[in-house]
């Protein structure tokens, strides 16, 4: 099995990330062989998998899915996908989740990048809708992990190149919101976007890839906000940055029916957490920020201000 070239550019990220993809190429092979799966086109990859089309017994086209197991946020993908039971979401069919591994339905190639952003933000909070059922007890709490990103983000203090008072001002709402009982009890995405709704055959769309938590459906408008940016960039963008992100902010808030200031103070909570991750994923490899993470920090502060 060969690992393709943008899952190999991930052993920059650390030791763990390195000792995983060497071991990779032997599990999907093992994989393959237990599951009777047979290969059945190029072996594809997201941030933290890799995704191999296969057929199983009975030529179903299918894929296998195998995750890193230092990604501690999609640790429970099966448990979300069995939850949802193929409602919205891409159909569970095997999981092993001591290797991290899936058999998923075979989904389409297309997702919503090339969609208007507002009617793909639309399409969007009307999952939001479908996915946000009880959640299941074994998941872990959404505020837990926040309580462990922002005491990090504080430790970091000064490194993180945001100004004071919007790292302040996060860390004021992480506390908040940490202690809000309604920042728990409904299974949430966590990292819905364009890339990550797929067309299908038995539904327009379905859903791929969560990083499932109990948690807050506030929580979920963000990645729609972050993703995309350079559209709302462009020299030929029809509007400022700001009023392109409102835009969209607002599309996702009324359509699902969210309540505006605490969807907004979620935003601004996981902007600067993302400005602080940029910091730590530096440090952990001792280097300094690169060029692309300085331009991603910058687009952190510019949603922060843009929602306010």
């Amino acid at each position: 099995m060969r690992i393709p070239d943008g899952l190999e550019e991930q052993r920059g990220l650390g030791p763990d990330w390195g000792a995983w993809l060497d071991r990779l190429p032997a599990l999907a092979d093992e994989l393959v062989e237990e599951w009777g799966l047979r290969r059945d086109g190029p072996a594809l990859h997201g941030y933290t998998s890799l995704v191999v089309p296969v057929r199983d017994r009975e030529g179903e086209r299918v894929v296998l899915k195998v995750t890193f197991d230092g990604d501690d946020e999609s640790a429970h993908e099966a448990l979300a996908l069995q939850t949802w039971g193929g409602d919205g979401a891409v159909r569970l069919i095997r999981a092993d989740p001591r290797r991290r591994a899936l058999l998923l339905e075979r989904l389409g190639e297309q997702d919503l990048s090339d969609l208007w952003d507002v009617e793909a933000c639309e399409l969007v909070a009307g999952f939001y809708r479908r996915l946000h059922v009880p959640s299941p007890g074994r998941l872990r709490l959404l505020t837990e992990y926040v309580e462990h990103w922002a005491d990090d983000l504080a430790a970091l203090g000064s490194a993180v190149p945001l100004p004071r008072r919007y790292i302040d001002q996060a860390l004021s709402l992480a506390r908040d919101l940490v202690a809000d009982p309604a920042s728990t009890g409904v299974l949430i995405h966590g990292d819905l976007h364009y890339g990550n709704v797929l067309a299908a055959e038995r539904d327009p769309w379905l859903v791929i890839d969560p990083k499932p938590m109990s948690g807050d459906p506030h929580y979920e408008p963000a990645p729609m906000l972050w993703n995309r940016m350079e559209e709302l960039e462009a020299p030929t963008a029809v509007e400022s940055v700001r009023d392109g992100v409102r835009r969209r902010f607002h599309t996702l808030v009324d359509v699902a029916e969210l309540d505006e200031e605490r969807a907004r103070d979620w935003v601004i909570v996981r902007m600067v957490l993302n400005a602080g991750w940029a910091v730590q994923d530096a440090r952990r490899a001792d280097r300094e920020l690169s060029a692309q993470e300085r331009r991603w920090i910058t687009r952190c502060l510019t949603l922060v201000k843009a929602v306010q």
